[in-house]
């Protein structure tokens, strides 16, 4: 597995992370044995990064995390993230990044793993209530304590990312990238890449269609959060012309010998160094599939074929109203 530095300020990881969010039951029912055994085989096969966040399950996610590497966390660079809040029973929620509100979640998250630190602690939205320097203040005590040993944020905006690194040096960001979802490099990688920031595409597979798990034909249990309209491009509207675009990278695949998922991971290792793709995944073979793109090598005609397709992209990132989970909020106009 090829090793990347996540950043300037960061740790070493692999080229490829995991997702550990649909073990928890967002894309379908699945079993904590079989979530721990696709960490395990993660692990293996070389992936070192693992990526959950106290609000996936409610805080399940977390405690499957620790089950899994209870036994193995010399092996592991572990990122968790906090500051979204639970929806209330009468539907709010919101996001929280006050100094005593991040203290506390660390604590709890900590105790929900079971480890004495967090690699990388990460913001999941910032709270345009709190001044970003307070959270990342707070986050500054955490790592003089031991407690973290690197900060990360999640959907920030440039000038969010100015901000905070004005504070104490951020060591990774998270945001949707992938084929069909371009709008990061507008200016977000810039900005990365002038603070020494690394970047870790958060589904980067489109949710499955990239990969062609998801299909135009396929039927989604009921409590899998892409049914519905939640993501309209892989929604009941959008879906059948986006997975048209699917085909293409199904057709660049078949002539590499590799699969979809290889080569859609493989044209975002190519964009800049420092991109880590954490694709979700509860199944051990598609661990060892997305493991497989750190070794391909794309072409230039692969590349330009590829590059072309998000110009005809249907849909919008995320659904509105209700049907849009606390946790996949879309960042802030701040």
């Amino acid at each position: 597995m090829e090793m990347r530095q996540l950043g300037k300020h960061g740790p070493q990881v692999s080229a490829i992370g995991l997702g550990c969010m649909p073990m928890s039951g967002t894309y379908g029912s699945v079993s904590d044995a079989d979530g721990i055994a696709t960490i395990h085989r993660a692990l293996d096969v070389g992936i070192n990064l693992l990526d959950t966040a106290d609000v996936y399950g409610e805080g399940h996610n977390e405690q499957l995390v620790g089950r899994a590497i209870r036994d193995r966390r010399d092996r592991v660079v572990l990122a968790t993230k906090f500051g979204i809040l639970r929806p209330t029973p009468d539907g709010s929620g919101g996001f929280d990044g006050r100094r005593e509100y991040v203290r506390a979640a660390c604590e709890r998250s900590l105790e929900r793993l079971g480890v004495d630190h967090i690699d990388i602690y990460q913001q999941h939205r910032v709270d345009p209530r709190t001044p970003i320097e307070e959270t990342i203040g707070a986050l500054k005590e955490l790592i003089d304590e031991g407690k973290i040993r690197y900060i990360g944020l999640s959907e920030a905006l440039a000038p969010d990312l100015r901000r905070a690194a004005a504070v104490h040096p951020i060591t990774s960001l998270q945001s949707e990238y992938s084929l069909l979802e371009r709008s990061v490099e507008a200016e977000i990688l810039s900005t990365c890449e002038e603070l020494g920031i690394g970047f870790l595409p958060f589904s980067p597979l489109l949710r499955g269609l990239l990969a062609g798990s998801l299909t135009a034909d396929t039927e989604l249990e009921p409590d899998d959060y892409r049914s519905g309209d939640r993501f309209p491009r892989v929604g009941p509207e959008h879906r059948e012309a986006n997975a048209g675009l699917a085909r293409v990278v199904s057709k660049v695949a078949a002539a590499r010998g590799a699969s979809p998922s290889q080569v859609a991971l493989a044209w975002l290792l190519a964009r800049r160094p420092w991109i880590v793709p954490i694709p979700g995944t509860k199944r051990s073979a598609y661990v060892e599939d997305n493991a497989g793109a750190a070794a391909l090598q794309l072409a230039a005609e692969d590349i330009a074929a590829l590059d072309a397709l998000a110009a005809s992209a249907q849909g919008d990132r995320y659904g509105t109203g209700a049907a849009l989970p606390n946790w996949v909020s879309p960042p802030l106009d701040r």
